[in-house]
């Protein structure tokens, strides 16, 4: 019987073991003025794309496509898991297409970063279960000015947002036990484009109660705290009507539907900032919320809240969010209008981490992918659609395969001052920035200076990288580009190339191909990058005068 009674502990110790998670679980960590994600004890740069909405609903879609994902150089796949499929009916939970998802990606060495679509949906209520749907009593929706119901479960709803914690909850539960331990999936995404499409709040009768009640007192507090770091747009409204520390939204924010927005967000926040809790209370992995932009650059009424998800994390009510919902870990801009810097410099403010979960898989969105880790030290990159994308001869493929050779030393430099990069095209061809002791400018070229280099297809944007190994080593990552050195510390002085090398890092060693000079080093001091692909130069610069 002691025998028995040993290897029955014995098993069960094993059971055990195989279910709790290692300590060493994905997390989020500071390095100098960045944030990274930590994976298996080292940095981890997300080089992702996104599935279609509807493609992990079926392993049998899968199958066909997984080796084709895996030949476009990802080292992340971003997959829905719908809430309608996972609880079909009221507490019975199915994790078969979760199971699924995380069996093929480690057969294909493939992280996953798993996006819940639970309540919302681009605004809408679309994946939540039919016996959610069905029952507007127990799960009411967003009312207009007119008092018509609209396709959205409404945020303040404690049935709602229960039912939809517990799911969530479940889920990570589950992925705590299926993978503690191989740490397939490293980020979640909470909920989806969230916010109110049509009016610019819910009208509810519920609702305008809240509205015409006091601010919350933990939003006030929270405004008071930090009141000389607000986001300057919040900053300004709350400074028109005198800093009050109490009274209604309108009273406080003034009247209007930049008011509308910041009540639903806040809102929105207090909502996904619960289920993201109930998450965390099972399996912490880092979370994060993405965002429908505003069409315009960010300028008021340049797009109306409601003409665009109203409510979702924008950075105008970025403060509501941090506020509202703390075990939220980033707010993340989908990327599907202009001005690339602009988003990436308005989401980096107050310390939030720059993650890019949807844009562009094309050329120039390999430039964004690139920008996004080299100047706003970003945790990662992700075009939507991998479906359409996956192609092993594509742009995103040859970019990520340069980019992931590279990851290493960005990632040792991000927030240290020893990376950054520039995107120059047309209509702004030339890019300075200073690393280290020198200057360096970048500018966009489309025909090559080497008579017998390959005809290059046309691209409308290009990035520039630059990494400083020491104080005149640098690795330049770029394509359709001159590159040139100035002296920042004595521009009196000149500088010279002294060895220019092209080539790759293989396994984190770098192995040189040709050593450049004369015509293809132009003017004798520049480098040159052609036009057909981004490809590495190792250098090293001397100064004289």
């Amino acid at each position: 019987m002691p025998a028995l009674t040993t290897i029955l502990l014995s098993l069960a110790s094993v059971a055990f073991s195989q279910a709790k998670p290692s300590t060493n679980i994905p997390s989020l960590e500071k390095q100098g003025t960045a944030t990274q994600l930590i994976v298996d004890g080292k940095p981890f740069l997300v080089l992702g794309a996104e599935l279609n909405n509807s493609s992990a609903s079926s392993m049998e879609y899968m199958r066909p496509l997984w080796p084709k994902i895996a030949a476009t150089n990802l080292n992340t796949v971003l997959a829905t898991v719908s809430w309608e499929l996972m609880e079909p009916e009221e507490s019975r939970f199915d994790f078969s297409l979760v199971d699924g998802l995380i069996q093929d990606a480690r057969r294909y060495n493939l992280r996953l970063i798993l996006l819940w679509f639970g309540s919302w949906k681009n605004g809408e209520s679309t994946y939540q279960p039919v016996w959610v749907k069905t029952n507007q009593q127990r799960f009411p929706l967003v009312q207009d000015e007119t008092g018509k119901g609209l396709p959205t479960l409404s945020t303040l709803s404690d049935a709602n947002r229960d039912a939809d914690s517990q799911a969530f909850a479940a889920l990570m539960k589950h992925i705590r036990k299926v993978d503690g331990e191989a740490h397939t999936v490293i980020m979640i995404q909470v909920e989806n484009e969230v916010g109110v499409l049509g009016p610019s709040r819910d009208h509810s009768r519920i609702a305008n109660s809240a509205f015409a009640a006091p601010v919350p007192k933990e939003f006030m507090e929270y405004l008071q705290k930090h009141k000389d770091t607000l986001i300057p747009e919040l900053h300004m409204r709350w400074e028109a009507s005198g800093f009050k520390t109490a009274g209604s939204w309108e009273e406080v924010f003034g009247a209007g539907m930049e008011t509308d927005e910041l009540f639903m967000a806040w809102n929105y926040a207090r909502y996904v900032g619960h289920v993201a809790a109930a998450g965390k209370a099972e399996y912490p992995l880092p979370m994060f919320v993405n965002t429908w932009l505003r069409q315009g650059s960010f300028k008021p009424n340049e797009d109306k809240p409601g003409s665009f998800p109203s409510g979702g994390p924008l950075p105008e009510v970025m403060d509501a969010w941090r506020a509202g919902g703390p075990a939220i870990d980033i707010l993340a801009p989908d990327v599907h209008v202009p001005n690339y810097d602009d988003w990436c410099k308005w989401y980096k403010q107050s310390g939030n981490p720059l993650f890019i979960p949807e844009s562009r898989g094309d050329a120039r969105g390999v430039a964004q992918a690139i920008a996004t880790a080299g100047k706003y030290d970003g945790i990662g990159y992700s075009p939507f659609g991998i479906d359409r994308l996956a192609n092993p001869e594509g742009e995103l493929a040859r970019g990520y395969q340069v980019l992931s050779q590279v990851a290493p030393l960005i990632l040792e430099r991000q927030g240290l001052d020893k990376v950054t990069a520039v995107l120059v095209d047309k209509e702004a061809p030339r890019s300075k920035v200073r690393l280290g002791d020198y200057t360096i400018e970048a500018r966009f070229a489309e025909r090559s200076q080497d008579p017998n280099a390959p005809v290059a297809p046309a691209v409308d944007r290009v990035a520039g990288l630059f990494i400083q190994l020491g104080s005149d080593d640098y690795v330049i990552v770029g394509r359709s580009m001159n590159v040139y050195f100035e002296s920042a510390a004595d521009p009196a002085q000149s500088v010279g190339l002294a060895v220019v090398e092209e080539g790759q890092y293989v396994n984190g060693r770098w192995v040189f191909g040709r050593r450049l000079n004369g015509d293809e080093t132009p003017e004798w001091k520049a480098l040159w990058f052609g036009g057909d692909r981004y490809t590495i130069q190792k250098i090293k610069l001397y100064r004289y005068r």
